[in-house]
């Protein structure tokens, strides 16, 4: 999952980008509201969550989401508020905002919203991605083939579990490479490729990863 952080606070900041990362996501952090809003309205960037702060220089985070709001985006949105910013926690939800978080609040906690929030966007009841024998669980960061536990690479498994969301569904190999790298991140043009290749080794016979030449990779359960 990509998310792209705005927070302007460098000290938490840091630690949000550095800390999500460890749990698995692709991290892009801005520190101010403007730059925020450009990068949600460049067509060839592709996010899957925002966090925004309320409190940002130039816009803030409510403006930013209203703006995206009003351009019909329906991009998952967690809002970042102090304690006395009753206020601006109506007021975000009000906009439009999936879900808040008071500050200061756990890493394990904001963590869990993303999950709700995926899956509520998934439409899945069911916190584990199931495909045939295959299920990935995103919170404990474990793969079961039936009763084995499979090791994957941080990459892998954002990979894996990008696909797994949507089985059947084709996609792109661009919303891939930007599902594994951020801004500044030095990607070798046949990376994707790899990761395909290690993932199809490990699954085996489990569940079929499709190339379709030109457009991008589909997962299948090879059950049905």
């Amino acid at each position: 999952m990509r998310i792209l952080l705005a927070e302007d606070d460098l000290d938490l900041g840091q630690s949000l980008k550095e800390g999500l990362e460890i749990h698995g996501y692709r991290i892009d952090w801005v520190q101010d509201g403007q730059f925020a809003l450009t990068a949600l309205q460049t067509t060839s960037e592709h996010f899957d969550l925002a966090i925004l702060d309320i409190n940002m220089p130039k816009l803030s985070g409510l403006e930013v989401l209203k703006k995206i709001r009003d351009a019909q985006n329906a991009l998952p949105v967690i809002i970042l508020t102090a304690k006395d910013e009753i206020d601006h926690r109506v007021k975000g939800l009000d906009c439009g905002a999936d879900d808040y978080i008071v500050k200061p609040f756990d890493l394990n906690e904001l963590c869990a919203r993303i999950r709700s929030i995926a899956r509520r966007s998934a439409e899945r009841i069911d916190p584990i991605l199931r495909l045939g024998d295959l299920a990935l669980d995103p919170a404990k960061y474990l793969v079961n083939i039936k009763e084995d536990s499979i090791t994957f690479s941080r990459r892998e498994f954002a990979l894996l579990q990008k696909l797994m969301e949507k089985p059947g569904n084709v996609i792109s190999r661009d919303v891939l490479s930007q599902t594994l790298y951020g801004w500044g991140d030095d990607v070798d043009s046949n990376t994707i490729e790899v990761h395909i290749h290690n993932l199809r080794k490990k699954i085996g016979d489990a569940a079929h990863i499709r190339t379709l030449r030109g457009i991008g990779y589909l997962i299948e359960d090879t059950k049905k």
